[in-house]
């Protein structure tokens, strides 16, 4: 375990040395034009759960649990920006980031790239990949120093995995007395390949609106995504169930994803006056697919004293139907209900993976020299009966339902 743990620093680090160097140099060359930035996290987490891993996104192949007693995979990461001003209203930004990906390696991938033009003080647009303004903490949602837990509660976040946009969009602001209010518009797609041989889930004609309004110590936050999402790794199972004729149709018109549309609402507040803060969000996802419909909600709170912040967080998930009785075997020929009974052992696997559960977390967070804050959170789940919750890499020994607990320590840090 703490071979795997100092691998992982080590290219973490590596990366790190890297980008700064390349901010350097970028500054050298014109230093009024260019500025870099960087952040990360040195994580480890443990989970009580061993025939399944808990992971952080959709989009990780492995956690804590099964595959590691000691996971540093879920939430370390180490990220640069550099933004280049070439005018006073043309600018350019790109953000690289290093993380655990699909195929288990920490190759770095682009974020963000994208140029943006001001064309008022109050409008701008941009072209290339931005980021997706789908929650209260999108903008640094992989920025874990820019907030007190460990990671934003899975209840929430997860339903909406995808973090960028290969698109356009436009941002206006406009102060109305002691109130800044900012609307956002996108539109773009997006693809991202899944882990274990799954393929990759794709997003067209997406676009989305977003509201985030401040009044002196309080935010609020209201976004709406819609996207034609397409999972090919899902398409062979449907197909099969195309050949049992108008019943096995009707199952893959309800469940199939294949440029299917998807929709996501959210809303979020937070207050924070300086000593302690209170914030909660909410979100609604609606699709015609086997993800079905699901609700998730977190309220969260914390006071500081000094430079140490105990926080208490409780979050829930909900989804609808988590299994399906499938194609009625009793009115097909003997030869036939082998195929279909694994067929209908399939879609149930998929439906199981909706999250329902809710968890309960408590941690602090002391930041301990500049731009470097320790955390230490346990989160204790108690998932729904016929659900896995946000657990992945299922194993014949798991059950669903039961309880998790995990334990995760680390290390947030900007330079």
């Amino acid at each position: 375990m703490i071979e795997h743990i100092s691998h992982k620093l080590t290219l973490v680090t590596l990366l790190a040395t890297a980008l700064y160097a390349a901010g350097a140099r970028a500054g050298d060359v014109e230093a009024p034009m260019f500025s870099f930035s960087g952040f990360g996290t040195l994580g480890v987490v443990h989970s009580s759960e061993r025939q399944a891993d808990f992971i952080s996104s959709i989009l990780k192949p492995n956690g804590a649990g099964y595959s590691h007693a000691w996971s540093a995979d879920v939430d370390s990461l180490i990220g640069g920006q550099v933004t280049a001003n070439f005018t006073p209203k043309l600018s350019a930004v790109l953000q690289v980031i290093a993380e655990q990906n699909y195929d288990n390696s920490y190759r770095p991938h682009v974020e963000w790239a994208n140029i943006k033009y001001q064309l008022t003080p109050d409008f701008s647009v941009r072209a290339g990949r931005t980021l997706l303004p789908t929650f209260l903490l999108s903008d640094t949602r992989k920025v874990a120093y820019t907030y007190p837990w460990v990671r934003p509660p899975l209840e929430v976040y997860r339903l909406a995995p995808v973090t960028a946009s290969d698109g356009v969009d436009a941002s206006y602001q406009m102060r109305t007395g002691d109130v800044t209010n900012i609307l956002q518009a996108h539109y773009g797609k997006s693809e991202n390949k899944l882990p274990a041989g799954s393929g990759t889930i794709k997003g067209e004609q997406s676009w989305g609106l977003a509201y985030t309004g401040e009044y002196h110590a309080i935010t609020v936050h209201i976004g709406y995504e819609s996207t034609h999402m397409t999972l090919d790794a899902t398409k062979p199972l449907f197909d099969a169930f195309r050949q049992f004729g108008p019943e096995g149709i009707a199952i893959a018109d309800k469940y199939g994803i294949d440029n299917t549309p998807l929709s996501v609402v959210t809303m979020g507040a937070r207050y924070d006056p300086g000593q302690w803060f209170v914030m909660g969000e909410a979100a609604h996802l609606v699709t015609h697919t086997v993800f079905g419909t699901g609700t998730g909600w977190y309220l969260s709170g914390g006071y500081r004293l000094g430079r140490f912040t105990p926080y208490i967080t409780y979050s829930e998930a909900k989804a609808d139907n988590l299994s399906d009785p499938g194609l009625n075997l009793s009115t097909l020929p003997p030869p036939l209900i082998g195929p279909a009974a694994g067929l209908n052992a399939a879609l149930n696997s998929l439906l199981s993976v909706k999250p329902v559960q809710n968890t309960l977390s408590i941690g602090g967070r002391w930041d301990f020299m500049r731009n470097a804050a320790l955390k230490l959170q346990y989160d204790h789940t108690r998932i729904g009966a016929g659900s896995s919750g946000v657990l992945s890499k299922l194993q014949p020994g798991f059950q669903t339902g039961g309880k998790v607990n995990v334990i995760s320590a680390t290390i947030d840090f900007v330079f």
